[in-house]
């Protein structure tokens, strides 16, 4: 085979500070991918693996002969920080199957960007970085990654190029693998020479401030794209990368990644101005929540269009346990009717409803293995009228075509109240968590789901923005930052510092 020797490689996690440490059990759960398994993956109609690596492999096949080198492609659920010990294995395994498999040409690096380790802040930039010590100067990295990154220096200093998502929720995963495949093409050919200009700005919003539909954030991205296209050509990317303040790191805050195709000034003049103009409508970041007690009495109103409440204190999706019970609890003692809420990540209680059997009744029984202050212990009657092994493709939004093993699932009618368990610890951002059980969300007036943000794409069509309402509860993922210490981000830092001052 000819054409260009390209490296594939990537490890994704997105690291919750206050969550458990991420270990090999937690990685092997999801993905650890080496050699011709990658390629495999990445290669089948429906794949576990991150979208945008699957789709440069599959935009490299389309678009002439390479030789693709895949070494290592590794996930986990968002955790807490990675066992130290299993990064510096896993760069390791890389740096040790770049000197045996001979020159590169170039590299592809599918990350996350929000990963912390329990030796390192930034095991992101220590990756790449040790990439590029292992092939030289002058081979080519680009790197995809989420808009929740958090960019160091580090990680900008050691690659050529970094696409970051656009879209948030991420329905724009394979754009950008398809993105980076192109522009690897075209450094390849000689018809570019990256040169890359950060700025980062002392801003750490939440992440329920991070809609790319809503201002000031989408009103960022838009200017960027807008901004290149009247470059015509002089501009290869544009990335705004919103951050992921439970990540807790030195290097949070919302940052502007600019890629020129020859020239870093016209890199700099950009970055610093999409960066100013986010400074400047700063306050827009604020984003006021649903109390409890509004959404339980919201809930118990039937005479109201369907509404979808998001528990935003637990986001698995944001390294929540997927167990709180603060929400739950409250429901239970209002008794609203026609409520669908998902999921609970409990393998115990989901394993008794499958022991019991659709139709049974039985003691329901949350948390009954210790967790957070947050996970609180409820007890109540339920009935099985659903049992899943969990094993679903995702069909709308984050997840669409996406293979998801969420383990053995129940739906337990509890009141009016049909609650989902399952047995991995994902938010639920699709509607197949639900209609894996024959469930109808136009049937429900209302529906709770753990997820933070990634469930408006998935129950789009049900729930356009006006109703949805993201509810104050506690958690790791609460998006009220006032309420946890924080240890590492970089400080002054608005919103929790008043009188912050900068200036790109």
């Amino acid at each position: 085979m000819t054409g260009p020797r390209v490296g594939i490689l990537g490890i994704i996690l997105e690291s919750n500070r206050a969550s458990p440490v991420a270990t090999r059990d937690e990685f092997a759960s999801l993905y650890i991918l080496e050699g011709e398994a990658i390629l495999s993956a990445a290669r089948a109609p429906d794949t576990v693996i991150a979208p945008e690596a699957s789709a440069f492999v599959q935009m490299m096949d389309a678009t002439g002969a390479w030789q693709p080198v895949p070494l290592l492609l590794a996930a986990c659920h968002p955790h807490g920080p990675i066992d130290g010990a299993l990064m510096d294995q896993f760069i390791a395994t890389i740096a040790d199957g770049i000197d045996k498999t001979g020159p590169l040409d170039a590299v592809y690096i599918a990350n996350h960007g929000a990963m912390v380790a329990t030796n390192s802040h930034d095991p992101d930039g220590d990756l790449i970085a040790a990439v590029r010590s292992s092939i030289g100067p002058d081979v080519p990295i680009i790197v995809t990654l989420d808009l929740h990154a958090n960019i160091s220096d580090q990680m900008a200093d050691a690659a050529d190029m970094i696409v970051g998502y656009r879209t948030n929720p991420h329905v724009d995963m394979i754009e950008r693998g398809e993105e980076a495949a192109a522009a690897m093409r075209g450094v390849l050919a000689g018809r570019a020479d990256p040169q890359m200009y950060l700025v980062r700005t002392p801003m750490t919003p939440a992440s329920v401030a991070l809609l790319t539909a809503q201002e000031p954030y989408g009103t960022m991205i838009d200017l960027g794209q807008r901004r290149q296209a009247e470059h015509a050509g002089a501009i290869l990317n544009v990335s705004v990368f919103g951050g992921f303040v439970f990540s807790d790191t030195p290097d949070n805050g919302v940052a502007v990644v600019v890629t020129a195709r020859r020239d870093k000034a016209v890199a700099k003049a950009l970055a610093e101005e999409i960066a100013a103009f986010g400074w400047d409508n700063r306050e827009k970041f604020r984003r006021t929540l649903m109390p409890v007690a509004d959404a339980v009495s919201r809930a118990c109103d039937t005479d109201r269009a369907p509404i979808i409440f998001s528990d935003s204190g637990d986001n698995p999706g944001g390294g929540g346990t997927g167990r709180t019970t603060e929400l739950l609890e409250a429901l239970l003692a209002a008794g609203p009717s026609d409520l669908l809420y998902g999921s609970y990540y409990d393998p115990p209680l989901a394993l008794n409803a499958h022991e019991a059997g659709v139709g049974s009744r039985f003691t329901a029984e949350f948390n009954t293995l210790p967790g957070t202050p947050y996970d609180s212990p409820v007890t109540c009657e339920a009935e099985v009228v659903g049992l899943h092994e969990g094993d679903v493709v995702g069909r709308l939004g984050l997840f669409a075509g996406r293979l998801m093993h969420l383990g053995p699932s129940a739906a337990l009618r509890i009141g009016g109240m049909t609650v989902i368990v399952i047995s991995d610890r994902t938010q639920t951002a699709d509607p197949m968590f639900f209609e894996m059980f024959g469930l109808d969300i136009a049937d429900a007036k209302t529906v709770v789901v753990k997820s933070r943000g990634h469930f408006r794409a998935g129950f789009r069509p049900w729930f356009s923005p006006d109703r949805v309402f993201e509810v104050d509860t506690e958690g790791l993922t609460s998006p009220v930052l006032e309420r946890r210490q924080w240890q590492y981000l970089p400080r002054p830092v608005f919103p929790l510092d008043e009188d912050v001052t900068w200036s790109p």
